[in-house]
């Protein structure tokens, strides 16, 4: 299979997480999206919105959106619950991510890093925003090692990327120790990988 990613970006990171968690290979098609290689015809063809992360898969069948990508790579692994409701709060957790964390953590990241000339008025609704949904998930922490069952599963690999360099868009971690600490316990894992790494198989 191949990914198309671009590695700075929280979304292709989850994916290459997932890959590296299960060992699996793959041909790595890095795209470069501030030079408008997502928006190529070529890659157009293949993804319509012109985002990545992409996933191509051996048989020429194509996979979008993050997320979607993680269910998957999970399914079968003990990345994703047996049970139904557990499935189900793992998916919480996701829409969460994509509605509620990353318009704001990931956001705000990306104007302190490429857009502070430009964007940088957007950071006075953006940081409440980034906030409330840390506090959602530091009080879910406290009470709890991880976000669905006794182990982690896609919902912690999807809320970890933007997480962890939320410091990147100007939040302060250490104002929410218990997901400094379920940070800690994610990165604990043998095939763990930086932001900006290929996955080690």
């Amino acid at each position: 299979m191949k990914l198309y990613d671009y590695l700075p970006s929280g979304n292709s990171y989850k994916v290459r997480l997932m890959l590296s968690y299960l060992g699996i290979n793959y041909d790595h098609v890095p795209l470069n999206i501030h030079k408008g290689e997502t928006q190529s015809k070529d890659y157009k063809s293949k993804n319509p919105a012109g985002q990545i992360p992409l996933l191509e898969l051996a048989d020429g069948r194509l996979l979008a959106e993050s997320n979607a990508i993680l269910y998957f790579l999970a399914e079968g692994t003990p990345y994703w619950p047996l049970n139904s409701f557990d499935q189900a709060k793992v998916l919480q957790w996701m829409f969460f991510e994509q509605y509620k964390h990353e318009p704001a953590i990931a956001v705000a990241r990306f104007i302190h890093i490429y857009a502070m000339e430009t964007r940088a008025n957007e950071l006075v609704k953006l940081m409440p925003r980034g906030e409330a949904a840390l506090a959602v998930m530091e009080a879910h922490l406290a009470d709890n090692l991880w976000f669905v069952g006794s182990g982690p599963t896609i919902a912690d690999i999807a809320l970890y990327a933007y997480t962890h360099v939320a410091g990147d868009g100007g939040f302060n971690l250490s104002e929410y120790p218990n997901i400094m600490a379920w940070l800690d316990r994610f990165s604990d894992h043998p095939k763990h990988i930086l932001i900006t790494d290929l996955p080690m198989n």
